[in-house]
């Protein structure tokens, strides 16, 4: 194993400074669901995500389908899972293994959307940070050093297409009143 430390200032401006070097590479990662399933993927720091998160769900909306899956960053590095949903656990530990960057974790949902979830899942102590909460297809922008792989964000969905109309305000509104978020 290589020691990884800090070189003094001076040691960085002295032309006979011994050089370090480390690549990276950037990959994209496309997370692989059914067109119109929900998932939240984010980051945490502690080995007791899959518990934590699994019951933050079920205590805020109970009847909640869900699958979850955490990849461990140290000791064994292994993926760690739990759901109530077989077919939903399958396909989170399918996306974890493929992203594979430390400490992310990663919710597939049925019955239910991340808004019910979202603020619950951001409060969990050890979660550090959420990347996307959404249906649409997903590109995960990872980088992988020799270390390991982190995830540098998301690409959600595809690029804007221009400003909504009077008649796409309209249609907006309906929708939400249709899935009763609004009155």
């Amino acid at each position: 194993m290589r020691e990884r430390r800090a070189l003094p200032y001076a040691m960085l401006q002295s032309p006979h400074r011994r050089v370090l070097e480390y690549t990276m590479e950037l990959k994209t990662i496309i997370i692989e669901k059914p067109a119109e399933m929900n998932f939240i993927l984010g980051q945490s720091h502690f080995i007791k995500t899959v518990e934590d998160l699994y019951e933050a769900i079920v205590q805020t909306v109970p009847g909640m389908k869900f699958g979850i899956a955490f990849c461990e960053s140290s000791g064994p590095a292994l993926v760690r899972y739990a759901g109530n949903d077989q077919k939903l656990i399958e396909i989170a530990q399918k996306n974890a293994l493929a992203l594979s960057c430390g400490h992310s974790f990663i919710i597939f949902m049925e019955s239910g959307f991340p808004i019910n979830i979202l603020n619950t899942i951001k409060n969990a102590p050890e979660v550090c940070q959420i990347f996307c909460a959404t249906a649409n297809p997903v590109e995960v922008i990872v980088a992988e050093s020799e270390q390991g792989r982190g995830i540098l964000g998301v690409i959600d969905g595809v690029k804007a297409k221009g400003l909504e109309t009077d008649a796409d305000i309209k249609t907006r509104k309906e929708f939400l009143r249709k899935i009763g978020y609004k009155l």
